[in-house]
C-alpha cells in the first residue's frame, strides 16, 4: 500500500525550478481536487500560476510555495527520512496540510482554504499577485504559513532588503593614472557595507547583509569603466532607514540602482507553544489581505537549499498533526 512518503516522492520527482512549476502545480491541484476541495488555477503570468482550493468560505488558510530552488534533485528515500529537491522546501509542507486538511474534512470542517504561490524563492511573485486579486470569499481570518522551521511555532522573521550597485569608472590603461576604476570604487563600497553596523533587535537579533554577485571591468590592463554588485540584506530595521545608510556609504561614483523589501514580520503563536524568530524570508509579507500569519512547518532550513536536502518521517507525521490541531484552535477562536 502505498502511504503519505511515496505521494512525496511523487512530487519530489516533478521539476519545480522558479519558473517552471506548472506541472508541479497540476499535480497539487489534482489532489486537492481529489480530497472534495473547489480548485482554481490563478494566472500570475503566462504559463505560471497559482493554486487556490477551498471546501467552504474559508477562514485558515494553509500557505506554502510551488517552486523550489535549482538544481531538480530527484527522490530517494532512507533511514526513515525522504530526501530530494523541495523535501522539506515546500512539497513536504503542502502535503502536510493537505493531509491535516482531510483529517479536519473528515470531522465535518469545511472552513478551509489553500494558496500554493509561485515564485516564493526569488520574488514572491505569486502572493503578491493572490493578494492584488483578493476577492470573496476569500477573506480568512488567519493563514498557516509552511516553511521548515523544526515543528516549532516562529514568532517572527528579519526583513528582507534587496539591492543592486552600479560603479562608473573611466577606461584606460592601467600603467596611466587616470580612472577612476569602476571596480575599485564598488570594492571601496562593499568595504564600508561589510564593516557597517546593520541593526539589533531583541526579538530578531542583528541585521546581516551577503554580498551575492560582483561583475565588472574588461581585462586585467584596463582601467574598469563599470562594474556591479548584487547585494542582500536581512533588516531588522524599516527598510527606508536601510536605503538611507547604503547611499551614505556608496561614494560619488558608486549608486543603488535598485533597492527594495520589507521590515521585520511578526507571527501569531498560539499560546503556550514555544516559538523562535528566524533570520529567513517568506511569502507573508506579501499577503496582507489574507489575516493574521502564523509560520510553521516540518524539517530544517538548515537542510533547504542544499544537495542532502531532506525531511524526517517523524517530523512530516508531527506536522500533520499539528497543522490539524492548530486550525481546529483557530476556528474555536473564530466561531
Amino acid at each position: 500500500m502505498r502511504d503519505a512518503f511515496d505521494t512525496l516522492a511523487d512530487w519530489i520527482d516533478i521539476p519545480s525550478v522558479t519558473g517552471d512549476e506548472a506541472s508541479y502545480g497540476d499535480a497539487v491541484a489534482r489532489a486537492l481536487s481529489d480530497q472534495g476541495f473547489d480548485v482554481e488555477r490563478q494566472e500570475v503570468l503566462p504559463g505560471r500560476f497559482n493554486v487556490l482550493a477551498r471546501a467552504g468560505r474559508p477562514e485558515v488558510v494553509f500557505c506554502t510555495h510551488l517552486d523550489t530552488v535549482p538544481p531538480f534533485i530527484g527522490p530517494t528515500q532512507k533511514g526513515g527520512a525522504i530526501y530530494g529537491r523541495g523535501a522539506c522546501d515546500a512539497k513536504g509542507q503542502a502535503l502536510a496540510m493537505l493531509l491535516a486538511a482531510r483529517a479536519l474534512l473528515a470531522e465535518g470542517e469545511r472552513r478551509i482554504g489553500f494558496l500554493l504561490t509561485v515564485g516564493e524563492e526569488t520574488d514572491s511573485i505569486g502572493a503578491a499577485r493572490a493578494n492584488a486579486l483578493q476577492a470573496e470569499p476569500w477573506k480568512p481570518r488567519w493563514t498557516i504559513v509552511g516553511e521548515p522551521t523544526d515543528n516549532t511555532f516562529v514568532r517572527g522573521h528579519k526583513g528582507l532588503f534587496r539591492c543592486a550597485l552600479r560603479a562608473h569608472g573611466v577606461a584606460g590603461h592601467s600603467s596611466q593614472p587616470g580612472g577612476p576604476s569602476a571596480i575599485h570604487e564598488l570594492v571601496g563600497a562593499l568595504e564600508r557595507i561589510l564593516l557597517e553596523d546593520w541593526g539589533h533587535d531583541e526579538r530578531f537579533g542583528r541585521g546581516t547583509v551577503n554580498v551575492g554577485r560582483i561583475g565588472g571591468g574588461l581585462a586585467a590592463n584596463v582601467v574598469a569603466p563599470a562594474a556591479d554588485a548584487d547585494l542582500l540584506l536581512r533588516i531588522v530595521e524599516d527598510p527606508d532607514l536601510i536605503t538611507a545608510r547604503l547611499a551614505g556609504l556608496l561614494g560619488k561614483h558608486v549608486e543603488l540602482a535598485e533597492g527594495s523589501g520589507y521590515g521585520p514580520v511578526a507571527f501569531y503563536v498560539p499560546p503556550g507553544e514555544p516559538s523562535v524568530a528566524v533570520a529567513f524570508g517568506t511569502d507573508a509579507p506579501y499577503l496582507k489581505g489574507f489575516g493574521t500569519p502564523l509560520l510553521y512547518g516540518a524539517g530544517s532550513i538548515l537542510d533547504a537549499h542544499t544537495e542532502g536536502e531532506k525531511l524526517a518521517r517523524s517530523s512530516f507525521e508531527r506536522a500533520v498533526l499539528d497543522h490539524a490541531r492548530t486550525a481546529r484552535d483557530l476556528f474555536a477562536r473564530v466561531s
